[in-house]
């Protein structure tokens, strides 16, 4: 039985982001699935800068026999720097290092990993920035 393939995407992604020098710099790292929180309160304890996964959905494609899925997921930047240029490098680091990318994910075959866009908002904690990314991956499931 092959491995999933959207956490072969996940881990590709953190490979990706910890392995770009300039992204490195701006994060320290820190890339989480689930954000550290105190657990009597739930504010979160991660120091920022930050990202984190989002949602994700999954998409069925088949194509000529071929069983396929089109992946869509949300990467979060989150900064507490007055205003948004902080989130804003972030952002584009996260994109210079995922997007376009021709890469193995071991299993399942990686047709394609691409940018699909950005919001940056004030997040409603009166404290952070938030930046608000998707990727959409094209994979033939082995």
């Amino acid at each position: 039985m092959s491995e999933d393939a959207s956490y072969e995407l996940q881990k590709l992604m953190v490979q990706l982001v910890r392995n770009d020098g300039p992204l490195t710099i701006l994060i320290e790292g820190r890339f989480f699935d689930h954000v550290p929180r105190d657990p009597a309160t739930g504010k979160v304890t991660a120091k920022f800068p930050y990202i984190s996964f989002g949602p994700e959905q999954e998409i069925q494609r088949n194509a000529e026999c071929i069983p396929g899925s089109d992946f869509v997921f949300q990467i979060d930047v989150w900064s507490r720097e007055v205003g948004f240029p902080e989130t804003k490098r972030i952002c584009s680091a996260v994109e210079h290092a995922l997007d376009g990318e021709e890469l193995e994910i071991g299993d399942n075959a990686l047709v394609s990993l691409e940018y699909g866009g950005r919001r940056i908002l004030r997040d409603s904690d009166g404290l952070s920035s938030h930046g608000v990314m998707t990727f959409r991956a094209m994979v033939e499931k082995r």
